[in-house]
C-alpha cells in the first residue's frame, strides 16, 4: 500500500503560497509605484538600455535648452533688425523729398527719431543681457546717446561690442556660431547717421552745404541699409536651421522617453488582471492548506 503524508503536502504548499505571496507583493508594489521594477538591475538586460535612454535623454534635453536660448536671442535680433530697417527705410523716403524738393519741415525730427531707434535696437537686452555685444554681454553695445555725439566719435569709439559669437550645441557632434554683433550690422547706418550729424542742425530750407551732405548721407545710407539687410537674412537664415533641429530634437525627446517608459513603466492594466487572479490563486492556496491542516485519520476510523 502507498501511504501519503500530509506533511510534505503541507511543505510544498507552503512553498506554493510563499510564491504566490510574492507575486503577489510584486504587483502591489507595480500598481503603488507604476513601475515594472523597483531599481535597474531588477530589468534586467532592459537596465541597460534604460539607463543608456536616460543618458542620451538628459543630453538631448541639455542641447534643446541651448537650442531654446539661442534661437530666442536670435529672434530678439530679428525683431531689432527689422525696426531697425523699418526706420532707416523711413529716413531714407524724407531725405529723398527733402533733397528733391528742398522742403526740409520736419527732417530733423526725423532724423533724431530714427537715431534713436537705431540706437535702442543696437542695445537691446535679453534680461539685463545685450544681444548685440558679443561676450561683452555687460556693456551698452553702441554707446553714444544723441546724434549730435556722432559728430566727433569714430565707429571704433561707438560700437563696445567684441568680435566673439556665441556657439551653441545644437546636436551630436554639432555646434552652431550665432548671434549678430552690433558693429557688424551697424556700422554702414553709423556712417550715415555721422553724416547727418556733421550736417548741422537741419530747418526748414537746406543750404547749399547741406544738400551736399544730404546727397552723400543718401549714398552712405543706402550701403548701411544693404550691409544690414545681409546680416539679417544671414540671422533669419540661422533662425530656421535652428527652428528644424529644434523640431528634430524634439522628436528625438519623444523617442527616448518613449523607450524609457516601456522599459520601465508598468501596464496598470495588465497589473490589475494579475492582481485579481494572483489574489485568486492565494486565497486558493489558504484553502486547500486550511483543509489538509484539518485532515485527521481518527475522523475515517470512527
Amino acid at each position: 500500500m502507498t501511504r501519503v503524508a500530509t506533511i510534505p503536502l503541507q511543505s510544498i504548499l507552503s512553498s506554493g503560497i510563499q510564491r504566490a505571496q510574492s507575486q503577489l507583493a510584486v504587483s502591489q508594489q507595480q500598481l503603488a509605484s507604476g513601475s515594472k521594477a523597483p531599481d535597474y538591475a531588477s530589468l534586467g538586460t532592459d537596465g541597460v538600455r534604460t539607463v543608456s535612454a536616460h543618458s542620451m535623454l538628459a543630453r538631448q534635453k541639455a542641447e534643446s535648452s541651448a537650442t531654446a536660448q539661442a534661437s530666442t536671442t536670435l529672434s530678439l535680433q530679428d525683431t531689432a533688425l527689422g525696426a531697425i530697417d523699418s526706420s532707416v527705410g523711413d529716413l531714407r523716403s524724407q531725405l529723398l523729398t527733402a533733397i528733391g524738393t528742398g522742403q526740409t519741415s520736419g527732417l530733423q525730427s526725423t532724423i533724431d527719431t530714427a537715431f534713436q531707434q537705431f540706437r535702442s535696437a543696437m542695445n537691446t537686452t535679453e534680461g539685463g543681457v545685450a544681444v548685440f555685444g558679443g561676450s561683452q554681454t555687460d556693456t551698452t553695445p553702441f554707446a553714444p546717446t544723441k546724434l549730435s555725439d556722432l559728430a566727433t566719435t569714430d565707429a571704433a569709439g561707438a560700437f563696445t561690442n567684441d568680435g566673439k559669437r556665441a556657439t551653441v550645441r545644437v546636436g551630436e557632434a554639432q555646434d552652431m556660431t550665432v548671434g549678430v554683433l552690433a558693429s557688424d550690422a551697424g556700422s554702414g547706418l553709423f556712417d550715415a547717421f555721422k553724416a547727418l550729424a556733421q550736417a548741422g542742425p537741419i530747418g526748414t530750407t537746406l543750404t547749399n552745404a547741406q544738400e551736399t551732405a544730404l546727397t552723400d548721407a543718401m549714398k552712405t545710407l543706402d550701403t548701411g541699409i544693404t550691409q544690414l539687410r545681409d546680416v539679417n537674412a544671414e540671422n533669419g537664415r540661422k533662425m530656421a536651421q535652428v527652428d528644424t533641429l529644434d523640431t528634430r530634437a524634439q522628436a528625438r525627446t519623444t523617442l527616448l522617453t518613449d523607450i524609457i517608459g516601456d522599459n520601465e513603466d508598468a501596464d496598470l492594466g495588465q497589473v490589475a488582471i494579475n492582481l485579481a487572479t494572483q489574489k485568486a490563486a492565494l486565497e486558493a492556496s489558504y484553502s486547500v492548506f486550511g483543509q489538509l491542516s484539518r485532515m485527521s485519520l481518527v475522523s475515517y476510523l470512527q
